[in-house]
């Protein structure tokens, strides 16, 4: 019995051993991942950067004009290109323009003029013939600056003067072709400046383009001596009248006076430089409108490739530096507008060519 329970005690001790040792196995915190020693901040080197480019400088340009710039017609016809050329380069941060308008007094736009050179423009314009002699001292001056005048081909053998002229007798001899074929008295008025210039090539060529449609119809001119004075020019349309004209025109800053006595008697009108239907709707027929821009985009080219003068250039009807416009609200025949229509493309292509006296 002794040797049982001994036995019974060693199996028992046995078995408690044996679990003790294959029971739940003692969990252990997982490693700690290995760490990598930190890294020291490393300095990148600045790249070095351009500045910013520093904006185009517009081309900046003055004009000195005899008249106001809404004279609707020598002056304004400048104006209106400045206008255009700004609109065709972007505006004014590329092309920049001043003026200096009512310039009628020669010595004061000599003074505008050389003080609009003595700040750099680009481009100084004197708009007007009678400012010729003046351009013509002023400009050796300032052989850096570059300088125009018009209307005129003559650049004085000067390296820095541009010069401008319109053919206007083109547009000249188109109004007289309607004039012609619209008038039922046979006689026509024409109020003119001063013998010289665009004044007389317009003059003459509506001459020429009435005697080719009607040689039967006088035209009466008269020279009133002024580009300015409108009280002449009331003056010479009211003769006209009196002399039995139904249809005027005239060139210059003064016919304003004109249209306003055609536009009393109910005379018709045909206009020149600028379009005048504004001033008198029931009366213009047509206008022939200059667009200077044509010329000065030319002169601006030259100028920013080197070239500050020496060359002449010529408004017309082929490349756009005049241009015919008619009155929507004058009823113009479609046998007179075919008429006029064709001899403007006879004188673009040659077909026409104009005899002037």
């Amino acid at each position: 019995m002794k040797k049982f329970v001994w036995f019974f005690t060693l199996v028992v001790t046995f078995a408690l051993v044996l679990s003790a040792c294959g029971g739940t196995a003692a969990t252990t915190e997982p490693a700690a991942p290995p760490t990598e020693p930190p890294v020291e901040a490393t300095e990148v080197p600045a790249v070095p950067t351009e500045p910013p480019a520093a904006p185009a400088e517009p081309f900046r340009v003055a004009v000195v004009m005899p008249s106001a710039i809404n004279d609707l017609a020598f002056s304004q016809s400048m104006y209106d290109a400045l206008v255009r050329v700004q609109e065709e380069m972007g505006g004014p941060s590329a092309f920049e323009f001043v003026y200096s308008d009512g310039m009628f007094v020669v010595d004061d736009a000599a003074a505008a003029i050389r003080d609009y050179a003595s700040q750099g423009y680009d481009l100084v314009i004197a708009h007007g013939s009678q400012y010729g002699s003046s351009l013509q001292e002023i400009a050796p001056d300032f052989p850096d600056t570059s300088f125009a005048w018009g209307t005129t081909v003559d650049t004085f053998g000067l390296p820095n003067v541009f010069a401008y002229e319109a053919a206007s007798h083109e547009g000249g001899y188109v109004n007289g072709v309607l004039a012609a074929t619209l008038s039922t008295s046979k006689v026509v008025g024409v109020v003119g400046p001063i013998e010289t210039g665009d004044a007389k090539l317009y003059v003459d060529g509506f001459k020429a383009g009435v005697a080719a449609t009607d040689s039967t119809v006088q035209v009466n001119v008269n020279y009133i001596g002024s580009f300015s004075d409108v009280a002449l020019a009331s003056e010479a349309a009211t003769t006209h009248i009196a002399a039995g004209a139904d249809v005027m025109t005239g060139t210059a800053q003064m016919v304003v006076g004109a249209i306003g006595k055609a536009e009393e008697a109910n005379v018709l009108w045909f206009g020149t430089q600028s379009n005048q239907t504004s001033l008198a709707p029931s009366i213009v027929v047509a206008s022939q409108v200059y667009h200077w821009e044509v010329v000065l985009n030319e002169m601006i080219g030259l100028i920013k490739s080197g070239t500050l003068g020496g060359q002449s250039f010529v408004a017309n009807l082929a490349n756009g530096g005049e241009v015919m416009e008619y009155n929507p609200d004058y009823p113009l025949s479609a046998d007179a507008k075919s008429l006029a229509d064709e001899t403007i493309q006879g004188i673009i292509d040659g077909s026409i060519e104009i005899t002037l006296p």
